[in-house]
């Protein structure tokens, strides 16, 4: 998961330390010059010693302050140590640029984290001792954290302090495994005890009903559907009205797999958000189609505005530009990512999540 993301970005961290650590005149790692010990009697060499793990601890402390805030702000006014080259740090930069864009990361989010990191390590001071390598790797880190940083979609709560019948509409184009999350949702809602009502909204492609009715019976779950060419407005509006005389929890709208350059379709989807009246609209995405599906969930924001995100097959998924693109450029956030086929394979995004696969 995530491999060709993780070995691009190990790449540039063992480049970038090393470039950056290179001597200006014989590309060298600066020698540090040692002064010499002196004739000290032992009381004098023993109170040196004491008196620079002090100020080692002092320096510890400080920069355990600032790890937990922002990361390197403040080093260059706190520490004395090598500093960072400038026109080095572009070139480097450039090389991370490179492997952003070759892992399928939007552009908005590449001018983001390269902006972010090198706003956090330009003309900062790294103090003695301390791994040059590290540093850039904190930096990153906070770098891509920051483009994570979008407020999280509690499904669970929502789903326990709405009203009833709770509407969901799923959306998204063909192939994305949107009838596959919907059962995913379906299995875990029945797991807290949630009745569900499933409408087959997708009356264009050929075997959607079909597939879906599938899912139903494996799931013992109401599908509430009509023939191959029927107003998805009205089956929605059948569901919702069935979910209200059966005291039902929750109503799953399934609709056809638009493709967002299609003006009609997209039109057709905006009317049946207007009949069935959704109280969460989730965008499915394909992780493995990159710059593609940022593009889609941004068409489907437009269109009819989206509340959250489920990307699947992120499991199969090496480049990772989907998962980092998605929530920064559309503003919301991933609720769910598929990790397989079973109806188990559904877990809760969390950046922690990604950060762990990226960097360990």
């Amino acid at each position: 998961m995530f491999n060709s993301l993780k070995k691009k970005l190990k790449g540039f961290l063992t480049k970038a330390s090393k470039d950056l650590g290179e001597d200006k005149k014989n590309g060298k790692p600066p020698s540090i010059k040692k002064k010499p010990k002196g004739d000290l009697d032992p009381f004098k060499r023993k109170m040196r010693v004491k008196r620079r793990r002090e100020e080692e601890k002092v320096e510890e402390s400080k920069w355990s302050r600032m790890e937990k805030t922002d990361i390197l702000s403040g080093v260059e006014g706190g520490f004395s140590g090598k500093k960072i080259n400038k026109k080095k740090l572009d070139s480097v930069i450039w090389e991370l640029e490179i492997a952003l864009y070759e892992s399928d990361v939007a552009t908005s989010v590449v001018e983001e984290i390269k902006n972010k990191l090198k706003s956090e390590i330009e003309g900062v001071r790294i103090r003695r001792g301390l791994s040059l390598e590290k540093v850039i790797t904190r930096a990153l880190k906070n770098a891509i954290s920051n483009v994570l940083a979008i407020d999280p979609y509690d499904f669970d709560r929502v789903i326990a302090e709405s009203k009833r019948p709770i509407i969901m509409m799923f959306v998204g184009v063909n192939g994305t495994g949107k009838t596959t999350s919907i059962a995913k949702i379906v299995h875990r809602l029945h797991k807290n005890n949630y009745s569900c009502v499933v409408a087959a909204c997708d009356t264009f492609r050929a075997g959607a009903i079909e597939q879906l009715q599938k899912h139903a019976d494996k799931l013992n779950v109401k599908l509430v559907k009509q023939g191959a060419g029927a107003d998805p407005a009205a089956i929605a509006f059948d569901a919702v009205e069935h979910a209200r005389a059966r005291n039902k929890d929750v109503v799953l709208i399934d609709t056809a797999g638009r493709m967002h350059s299609n003006a009609n379709l997209m039109s057709e989807m905006a009317k049946l958000k207007r009949v069935a009246k959704p109280d969460v609209i989730i965008f499915v995405g394909d992780a493995l189609a990159g710059n593609d599906a940022v593009e889609q969930a941004m068409k489907f924001e437009e269109c009819v505005g989206i509340d959250a995100a489920i990307l699947s097959k992120i499991d199969a998924d090496a480049k990772g530009g989907a998962a980092l693109s998605i929530a920064h450029a559309v503003g919301k956030p991933i609720m769910f990512v598929g990790v397989g086929q079973e109806y188990k394979d559904l877990q809760e995004f969390n950046p922690h999540w990604m950060l762990k696969r990226l960097f360990n």
